[in-house]
């Protein structure tokens, strides 16, 4: 096995989805009696952690397994159909290029997700592809992953665009980079205190190389 690993979080990181996300959002709005997200409150959201989040939702508590299943389904239908972020794939080759173990752990239907690989021609780069149901329980299959494949805590790395993919890398005892193209904004995730902070794809390999590039620990 290769010596180092890197485990992928994909809305947000890999597919840029937020334009349908929203767009999805706001389609269920008045089903789940919650007002339009616009431009100035998705901006208020990015700074906010996942779970505070949760806690100012307008939508009531029991209800939200509800909606997030709705979108999930909504969202499963069109994944296929978008794009990689820019520098994604260059970065993923010469990842892989190194022989890197590269994967991903998902909220997504690993069929969804396999589908926009082979459309993106990212499907060669990587060797797994998990589906994590739990929204804050990611870091179970973070370490189910890491059971099964035999990796080394020390060579995993966890790659993720929100509050809580960091806390579920520091759950599962892996280091973390976060990324600031995705949903959560580079102040919110600073406060999180990644192993390192990044703000585009091509920074990803001078993070796992050890190279010393902005840190939130410095």
């Amino acid at each position: 096995m290769a010596d180092k690993t890197i485990i992928f979080d994909f809305d947000g990181t890999i597919a840029n989805t937020f334009s349908t996300v929203v767009k999805i959002v706001n389609q269920l709005a008045l089903e789940f009696n919650y007002p339009l997200v616009d431009e100035s409150e998705v901006f208020r959201l990015s700074n906010l952690s996942s779970k505070d989040i949760i806690k100012q939702s307008p939508v009531a508590l029991h209800k939200i397994p509800f909606l997030m299943k709705k979108i999930k389904k909504e969202l499963n239908s069109q994944i296929a159909f978008l794009c990689a972020f820019e520098g994604i794939k260059e970065t993923l080759e010469r990842l892989h290029q190194r022989e890197y173990t590269l994967g991903i752990i998902t909220s997504n239907w690993e069929e969804s997700v396999r589908e926009f690989l082979c459309r993106n021609g990212l499907e060669d780069y990587f060797q797994f592809v998990y589906s994590s149901n739990n929204l804050f329980g990611k870091h179970r299959t973070i370490n189910r992953v890491i059971r099964h494949c035999g990796l080394s805590l020390d060579n995993t790395f966890y790659v993720g665009d929100e509050t809580r993919d960091i806390e579920s890398a520091r759950k599962s005892k892996i280091q973390v980079i976060a990324v600031t193209w995705g949903f959560n904004s580079a102040e919110i995730l600073q406060h999180y205190q990644p192993d390192f902070l990044i703000n585009c794809p091509q920074d990803l390999l001078m993070a796992i190389d050890g190279e010393v590039i902005q840190t939130a620990k410095n």
